[in-house]
C-alpha cells in the first residue's frame, strides 16, 4: 500500500494494484515451490508496499517494491531460515511479474 496522499482507502488505485499484483506472484511462486519441498503453509501474510520516485527522466515511477511476508508452516516438516531464503530466491526468480518491471524489489523476512 502506497502512503497518502498517494492512495486512498477507498479505492485501489494502480500503484497500489501494481504492488499487490507483485506480491501475490510472489506469494504463489512461494507456495508452489514450498509445497514441491514437502512444506505445508499454514499462513502467509504480506504487508507490501511500494515506494514512488522520479526516473532519470523525471517521471514519476514505483521506485521500489518492498515484501514483507510473514509465513506459518505446519506439519512435521517445518524449513529451517537458509531454507526459507532459498524458497523466497527462487520464487523471485520465477515471478513473471516481478520479471517484468524495472522497479527494485525487496523481501523483508522475519
Amino acid at each position: 500500500m502506497l502512503p497518502p496522499p498517494l492512495s486512498s482507502l477507498e479505492a485501489i488505485d494502480p500503484e497500489e494494484a501494481l504492488v499487490a499484483a507483485t506480491s501475490s506472484c510472489h506469494m504463489l511462486f512461494f507456495l508452489f515451490i514450498a509445497a514441491k519441498r514437502g512444506f505445508v503453509v499454514e499462513n502467509y501474510n504480506d504487508q507490501a508496499f511500494g515506494v514512488m520516485g522520479k526516473n532519470l527522466e523525471g517521471k514519476t515511477y514505483m521506485s521500489k517494491i518492498t515484501l514483507r511476508p510473514r509465513i506459518e508452516f505446519s506439519g512435521s516438516k517445518q524449513p529451517v531460515a537458509n531454507e526459507i531464503k532459498e524458497i523466497h530466491h527462487e520464487a523471485h526468480g520465477q515471478c513473471f511479474v516481478g520479471n517484468s518491471l524495472k522497479t527494485e524489489i525487496d523481501i523483508e523476512t522475519a
